[in-house]
């Protein structure tokens, strides 16, 4: 009765618009004080104190400090010129091709997802320099807008990745092996898209086909180069073992800063303190979420609700497959009515403790986990790659939905590819870690 009063009051708070932080911390802790929900032996003193340690532990961890590391490296990678120069060179190489600029910002989109680790960090960062580009060349602007919030949402799939982080905080395990393990789920999903944008861009005849010229590679090559070592310094470091992902994120903030502001020279010191203030503000709402998430989950092991979800999954006498299938449409639809954030602090703790009977290793449902919650950025009503896209190309949420419909198709296919394959999630990490 407990769960379900404690569930039933987040919805509604969210329902009513107060913060998801909020939404989710005060059912918990009014809760915990509530006369009759622990034994009269405990003291309001005492539920008050483990309040407090709860939300203390909740965010008292090293590897949670790259979380407001890699915000800071995606906001000086936004500013600093390197998105820009990324799309020139990106646009060499495709541009001759049928919506080559859409491709352009799908290949951008990959590599600067090898930075930041934020979905809608990337997907402003290209679509602020592409999509009035895509669209002076005629392309429609849904469809623009489309192409470059499906592009941004492999940001958090290929690592570096902020939900990766708190997946591995939140289950104990490497964040190293779940960053390998998204490697190759990226690639497929990045590869996928570009197919479809191609595809539809010859069927209809958008966009303008530019010739191919090597100067011109060299040139937007050389332009940027530096651009393109920050993926390979960061990855590199994390899966050889060089640097651990904290230490990565501050590596990624400090090549993003000397690119931005001695290569590139577009970024000045006196934009840092208003571009790290914006940054940590949007980090702090991440932490204070994880925060608030640590009392709700106590609150739940203190209901035994991890006893009743067995109870529940053992009822449904359900193969493996199937059950791995019924979790990820769980998934699913919960990333397209929540934050992303939310989703996990809400449901990993829970849903990992079926992997035994889903019998898919830890890492696996990791990447499975994000890549789910990744297709939910890119659906409606809480997309939030959508509405920085249809933000920037100053259209409806109604067009953008329509226009990005084919995309998340491909994405579902690519997701269960990922799921009935496990060599695709499992060959990188195996590879250096195991």
């Amino acid at each position: 009765m407990i769960i379900v009063l404690l569930f039933t009051l987040m919805f509604l708070l969210m329902a009513l618009g107060l913060p998801i932080a909020l939404s989710i911390g005060l059912p918990a802790i009014g809760l915990i004080v509530t006369p009759g929900v622990f034994p009269d032996t405990v003291s309001l003193a005492a539920l008050g104190q483990t309040v407090v340690q709860q939300l203390f532990s909740g965010v008292d961890s090293f590897d949670l400090l790259a979380v407001p590391l890699f915000m800071i490296a995606g906001s000086i990678m936004e500013v600093g010129g390197i998105s820009r120069r990324l799309i020139d060179f990106c646009d060499s190489l495709v541009g001759w091709a049928p919506g080559g600029l859409a491709a352009a910002a799908i290949v951008a989109s990959m590599i600067i997802a090898g930075i930041s680790g934020s979905a809608a960090a990337d997907t402003a960062a290209i679509g602020g320099v592409v999509i009035p580009a895509m669209i002076r060349q005629g392309y429609p602007p849904a469809f623009a807008a489309a192409v470059v919030a499906a592009g941004g949402s492999i940001g958090i799939i290929i690592p570096p990745s902020i939900p990766m982080v708190i997946f591995g905080f939140m289950t104990n395990i490497s964040t190293s092996q779940l960053f390998a393990g998204g490697m190759m789920v990226g690639l497929l999903l990045g590869f996928s898209f570009l197919l479809i944008a191609v595809w539809i861009s010859w069927r209809k005849g958008y966009g303008v086909r530019l010739p191919f010229s090597w100067k011109k590679v060299a040139v937007t090559g050389n332009a940027a180069i530096w651009s393109m070592g920050a993926p390979v310094v960061v990855l590199g470091g994390i899966l050889t073992g060089i640097v651990t992902v904290t230490e990565a994120a501050a590596l990624a903030v400090f090549y993003a800063l000397l690119v931005g502001t001695v290569i590139n020279r577009e970024l000045a010191w006196k934009d840092l303190p208003g571009l790290i203030m914006r940054s940590q503000v949007a980090a702090g709402g991440i932490l204070f979420i994880i925060a608030m998430a640590k009392i709700f989950g106590w609150l739940l092991a203190m209901q035994q609700g991890a006893r009743l979800l067995d109870v529940f999954v053992n009822s449904l006498s359900l193969p493996p497959t199937g059950l791995l299938l019924l979790v990820m449409g769980l998934l699913l639809v919960v990333g397209c009515v929540m934050e992303t954030t939310a989703a996990l602090l809400l449901l990993v703790p829970v849903l990992a403790l079926l992997t035994p009977q889903m019998q898919v290793d830890p890492v696996q449902f990791g990447v499975l986990v994000v890549t789910n919650l990744a297709i939910g950025m890119l659906t409606p009503p809480v997309g939030i790659c959508l509405f920085v896209s249809c933000g920037i190309a100053g259209i409806s949420l109604g067009q953008i939905s329509r226009a990005v419909m084919p995309l998340v198709v491909v994405a579902l296919i690519d997701l269960m590819i990922a799921a009935l394959w496990p060599p695709l999630t499992m060959w990188l990490p195996t590879l250096f870690y195991r």
